[in-house]
């Protein structure tokens, strides 16, 4: 993704060229009923930032001077972000791929007859049939990058709405017992379970309960919740309208980053849409249950991530953590019962909801269902891979990401965003479950998956950690906002020779305190790719190799 954005105003980024309220097979006949070729290109940000939206204006012209009807249906992207812009055209065999498409290419692309699937050195065959996507498991990134992402429509044609219809038959609390049995846990780090989070609120006493879907997606390498809000927003509007229905809640909001300018326009205008079409509002597709949704655009402080900070920062405050207890379960957004999760997690209960029993059967010991892996960094096919809990890290970095991008040895892979441990290979057998992680000093987090080859100065990413934490700190606790601080310093020290065994003991000390002593996660975590780093490659901390000071 080394293309630049473009230069254009933040309103007209990922603005469709035209919409079709179906994006199924099939063509439809045009102006004198003749045939209306559809085209399929994404509004995702990775296209976008690789010029889509001009190729798309492109595309418009010339096939107005060239006389030809053509229908472009702006969609979320496919996870394949090495072939972004990915330009699809609807055949009679189906739908042909061609990318990564540039701006300025559509002339010849035309010319070399793609809007007839015609063979092409950019041509990728059926996109259902690429191995990338062959090998994956969706169920909550199903409909991205096959849908208009704002059509009702086409997300009821393709399997949307069928768990609120069926939850909205249901008493409230067997919603939750489903949710619970399923096994769904939250998808924003912490991997707690959804259904007793959900029933924690559904037991509780107030006149007015909240649904909040966290969407302040601040890792690095992590893309899953700004890619579901802009490739299939109502599935998150319908994750949220049934936790709504189980848990009494009768409002929500979306608290939003404002560096996700597409995810916002898109959302937005999805919410109205639902809402317009009886999805919201005061009786939810017909039954006596309310539920609204707002959409809240945050400044993208990294610990807004964090459930209480969010939530202060939703009620017009300085986003800062709170202690806890109590939990916003029973005392969260302006005091009262607070359904907080993660935007996957939200986005996810829509399919487990209309097949429990599919979605409990997939997944690894207690790690039930699918994750939305995203792959980055250093690595040769980056981007989003839906699978089952199970998969090992080395199958994650070596067969579906390709390894490294610059062809050199993987050194380092760091899970679960800039908190995140570092796991060499030696441990790559890891299987990538919550429990597995846990086990070997390591976190999954939002399951970003960020990959080093053996350039990477793993003395210099410890000191990023800190340096991390003292710009991102709230400064509410004394070990995160010190600590962080002083970890920088003394990591400053040891890079520059200066006392190395004494600055490493002071910086395993410090890691001690944040990790014990810190109000939140963020100071609570800083310690995992600090120590990691130590103790998986002491060599880039003057430090003899673990396999030789066993000698």
């Amino acid at each position: 993704m080394s293309r630049p954005l473009r230069d254009r105003p933040e309103r007209d980024a990922g603005r469709p060229a035209r919409r079709t309220a179906d994006a199924g097979e099939g063509r439809t006949a045009g102006r004198g009923g003749a045939a209306v070729t559809r085209v399929f290109l994404p509004l995702d940000t990775f296209a976008v930032a690789c010029g889509a939206d001009e190729i798309a204006e492109e595309l418009t012209r010339e096939a107005g001077a060239r006389g030809l009807d053509v229908e472009i249906v702006r969609t979320g992207s496919r996870g394949m972000a090495w072939l972004e812009p990915l330009l699809e055209v609807e055949t009679g065999e189906g739908r042909i791929g061609y990318g990564p498409v540039e701006p300025g290419e559509i002339a010849a692309l035309l010319d070399a007859g793609v809007l007839d699937g015609a063979a092409h050195e950019r041509g990728i065959g059926r996109v259902e049939e690429h191995p990338f996507l062959q090998g994956q498991t969706r169920l909550t990134f199903a409909r991205c990058g096959v849908i208009d992402p704002l059509s009702l429509d086409s997300y009821r044609a393709h399997g949307g709405l069928a768990g609120l219809e069926r939850a909205a038959q249901m008493e409230p609390l067997a919603v939750v017992a489903e949710i619970t049995d399923s096994g769904l846990r939250g998808r924003g780090g912490a991997g707690f379970p959804t259904g007793i989070k959900w029933k924690t609120v559904a037991e509780a006493s107030a006149d007015r309960k909240y649904i909040v879907a966290n969407a302040d997606e601040g890792d690095s390498g992590t893309f899953a919740d700004r890619m579901i809000m802009e490739g299939d927003p109502f599935a998150l509007i319908e994750g949220m309208a049934i936790a709504g229905l189980a848990t009494g809640a009768t409002k929500g909001f979306v608290y939003l980053r404002s560096e996700y300018p597409v995810a916002i326009r898109v959302l937005t205008e999805a919410v109205e849409r639902a809402r317009a079409g009886g999805v919201l509002g005061p009786s939810v597709l017909g039954s006596p249950h309310a539920f609204d949704i707002e959409v809240r655009v945050g400044a993208g402080a990294y610990v807004c991530g964090e459930e209480t900070s969010l939530l202060e920062s939703l009620e017009g405050r300085r986003g800062q953590v709170r202690a806890k207890p109590p939990l916003p379960a029973i005392k969260g957004l302006f005091g009262r019962p607070t359904v907080i999760n993660n935007v996957v997690t939200l986005a996810s209960v829509p399919a487990v909801m209309a097949d429990v029993g599919r979605y409990k059967s997939l997944g690894f010991g207690r790690s039930r269902g699918t994750m939305p892996l995203q792959i980055a960094g250093n690595v040769r096919y980056g981007g989003l891979y839906e699978a089952p809990f199970g998969i090992t890290l080395g199958q994650i970095v070596d067969r579906i990401g390709g390894g490294t991008a610059s062809g050199r040895p993987v050194k380092a892979v760091q899970v679960g965003g800039p908190l995140g441990a570092y796991f060499p290979r030696e441990l790559f057998d890891t299987p990538f479950d919550y429990e597995s992680f846990a086990g070997r000093d390591g976190l999954i987090g939002h399951a970003g998956i960020v990959v080093f080859d053996d350039t990477a100065d793993m003395a210099r990413q410890a000191r990023f950690a800190f340096e991390f934490c003292a710009v991102e700190s709230c400064g509410k606790c004394t070990p995160c906002r010190v600590g962080a601080v002083r970890g920088r310093e003394a990591m400053d020290k040891l890079i520059a020779g200066e006392r190395p065994a004494a600055n490493l003991e002071l910086v395993e000390d410090l890691c001690n305190t944040m990790k014990f002593g810190s109000l939140c996660a963020l100071g609570g975590f800083t310690p995992y790719p600090v120590m990691s780093a130590i103790t998986h490659f002491p060599e880039d901390f003057g430090r003899p190799p673990m396999s030789e000071a066993a000698e």
